[in-house]
């Protein structure tokens, strides 16, 4: 590819990023602040904080958020150590499996995991039958069935972020700087609290910023605990009269403030990584071996963690195959109706389609959009790639829901974007909504491919004759085909089971999405949320094999993908 064309892909990918991606937020933030006769007010904003509910929506959100990222960290960081400095029976399958409890959307699992530890779940049942309970006063593990179980879920789902990020920190460090401070005399514990936990807050905080954004706007959890006083799902609820309240916006603009700072800051503290010591390690690390009984532990202390975050699919999956279950430690009737009627009703039927298409299409524009992202940044020298590079990554920090109601709001009556609505169908909103927030996965697996491909091999190429495009087609794309077809696999299979988008912009039945159709159904009286674990289940088994087919393309490059 000359210059000239990589300069004009560049502009291109720039312009569509303008009016995809900050055109929408800006949008937005414009609503929040402007008043009915078109003035600039602060008056939406400030009653966010004057508002009580609004406050105590905030308040819960953060500590929400909070007590998630604690539970991440409590969880993931004593896993990446035993990883990064150890040998230990089953350790690479056990590696593989900190990945596995993101097969399954959280709301999904929410299902599961009440029917596990609720009041009438599994486990109470199981304590009453061997008589360590009284039936008539069960314990409510989840507190309430609210902002226990909330956390208790993201937890589950969000710790395979912060290992990645802090196991990557980990395995950068430099063990002569460990090596010296033993040498000196400091204990394994000082070394850990004085050199060791400095170095790699970095990537705590990368993982960690991830993790908190993602809880503090996680809206399917909380409307499946029918926990209302988060901010999430107090916009979520505000949508039925969004033409005429801008409340919702000043709401979403200060979610917006909120991840922007954090992710500031997530930025600034990765950039003082080399200053302080924290760079690139210049000798490779020593994994001890460990004696067979310390090894096992272990490798317990992992099987028990990935058990425990299996829960609530154990959960979904037992739903889903049950008659009828409530009060006893296992379903006592099996059946494979639900299954059937899953994929028998119409309106599973139409949100599997619907679904299908969405992320189809959104998918073939991350592919073209990642690819010439990845090839501007890594094979050329253009000024502006850097900038580039940053506005691809930056979906990764902005919520879900900031961009959903963004894209209503650049999409009113009268706005320049209002032709994306075709009448009340929402697909084109859907497909830029789905690829914007998934092309970052396209682009890391890309210019992963491009970094291991030679640029001498498209110079032989043309040296030969070949126009630089020819070049770019026959040579450059087979061999990092593996690569885009590993991105392009997760990108589909996580626009597939997007919430926040899919609850926000498709408001008919007729276009709901598979996630929107499996919240439907978990509110509907019957065999609703026995239908809704059905599709819970094949969309795991789907989301499964993408991954696993992902990771036989990109091996431990697949981690990468989930790190900030």
């Amino acid at each position: 590819m000359t210059n000239s064309a990589a300069r004009l892909l560049s502009v291109a990918m720039l312009v569509f990023f303008t009016c995809f991606f900050l055109w929408p937020i800006a949008t937005s933030v414009q609503v929040a602040f402007t008043d009915v006769g078109g003035g600039i007010t602060f008056d939406y904003l400030w009653e966010v904080f004057a508002n009580q509910l609004y406050r105590d929506g905030l308040s819960n959100s953060f500590w929400m958020a909070v007590w998630s990222t604690a539970g991440c960290l409590a969880v993931s960081l004593p896993l990446a150590l035993i990883y990064v400095r150890y040998e230990y029976p089953g350790k690479g399958l056990l590696n593989s499996l900190v990945l596995v409890p993101m097969i399954l959307p959280p709301f999904v699992g929410a299902i599961g995991i009440k029917a596990m530890l609720g009041q009438a779940g599994a486990l109470n049942s199981l304590l009453v039958h061997i008589g360590y309970m009284d039936a008539k006063h069960p314990a409510d593990w989840l507190g309430h069935g609210q902002m226990t179980g909330i956390v208790l879920m993201n937890v589950m789902h969000l710790y395979p972020i912060l290992y990645l990020n802090v196991s990557a920190a980990l395995a950068n460090l430099d063990p002569a700087l460990e090596d010296a401070a033993a040498n000196l005399g400091c204990s394994p514990m000082g070394r850990f609290r004085r050199i060791t936990l400095p170095l790699i807050m970095p990537g705590v905080f990368a993982g960690g910023t991830l993790t908190f954004i993602w809880a503090f706007t996680e809206l399917g959890v909380p409307l499946v605990f029918d926990f209302d006083r988060v901010t999430s799902v107090q916009i979520f609820n505000s949508i039925k009269d969004i033409g005429g309240n801008p409340f919702p916006y000043a709401l979403v603009v200060v979610l917006l403030v909120c991840t922007t700072i954090m992710y500031a800051a997530s930025k600034f503290m990765l950039q003082r990584t080399v200053t302080v010591g924290g760079g690139r390690a210049t000798t490779a690390r020593e994994v001890r071996h460990l004696p067979l009984g310390r090894g096992l532990l272990c490798s317990i202390l992992f099987y028990a963690v990935t058990f425990a975050a299996l829960i609530p699919h154990l959960g979904v999956v037992l739903l889903s195959i049950s008659h009828d279950w409530y009060g006893t430690v296992w379903p006592q009737v099996f059946t494979s109706e639900h299954f059937h009627n899953a994929l028998g009703n119409q309106l599973t039927l139409s949100s599997i389609a619907n679904s299908v298409k969405y992320s189809t299409l959104a998918t073939i524009v991350d592919l073209l959009l990642g690819f010439g992202i990845a090839y501007v940044v890594v094979r050329t020298k253009i000024r502006g790639r850097g900038l580039l590079d940053l506005m691809a990554m930056l979906p990764l920090s902005v919520p879900g829901l900031v961009m959903a109601f963004g894209f209503l709001a650049m999409s009113r009556p009268g706005e320049p974007f209002h032709w994306l609505m075709l009448g009340e169908d929402p697909v084109f909103l859907l497909v830029i909504a789905y690829s914007i927030r998934r092309l970052p996965y396209v682009v890391r697996s890309a210019s992963a491919g491009l970094q291991q491909v030679n640029p001498s091999l498209e110079e032989a190429a043309q040296n030969l004759g070949a126009t630089p495009g020819r070049a770019l087609w026959r040579i450059t794309l087979p061999l990092i085909a593996p690569n885009l077809i590993a991105g392009g696999l997760l990108a589909f299979s996580f626009a597939m089971l997007e919430v926040s988008d899919s609850m926000i912009l498709a408001q008919q039945t007729i276009h709901y999405p598979i996630t929107k159709a499996i919240y439907s159904l978990i509110g509907a009286l019957g065999t609703g949320p026995s239908m809704a674990a059905a599709l819970g289940v094949w969309a795991m088994c789907f989301l499964a094999v993408t991954i696993i087919a992902a990771s036989l393309v990109l091996g431990k490059k697949l981690g990468a993908l989930f790190r900030a």
